[in-house]
């Protein structure tokens, strides 16, 4: 990158440390999970445990998609940029498809 160049921002710039920081849990919590199938642990406990993983990442999932909402889509339409604003616009409805899908 060049010195002319600017550092992309995104919605979740501001809040990328603590983001990190969830990731770095959640990921733990996964390592958690294949030694309780390693130790041979009851299999509703690790059921319980999946599910505790997959709501966290569903809250990361709509932190993002919120401040992707509050920051790129709307900064698109406050643009007067019609091509970025229809292109962030589809982004935000393929990844809604995305989340409804997986319901």
């Amino acid at each position: 990158m060049s010195t002319t160049e600017t550092k992309q921002v995104y919605g979740y710039t501001k809040d990328k440390d603590a983001l990190i920081k969830r990731l770095h849990r959640i990921e733990g919590q996964v390592r958690g999970i294949e030694k309780m199938v390693e130790d041979d642990r009851y299999c509703i406990d690790i059921l319980t445990q999946i599910g505790a993983v997959s709501t966290a990442l569903e809250s990361l999932a709509y932190k993002l998609l919120d401040d992707h909402v509050r920051h790129c889509v709307a900064g698109a339409l406050a643009s007067g940029d019609r091509g970025d604003a229809l292109e962030k616009t589809e982004e935000l409805l393929a990844a809604v498809q995305r989340f409804a899908r997986t319901r």
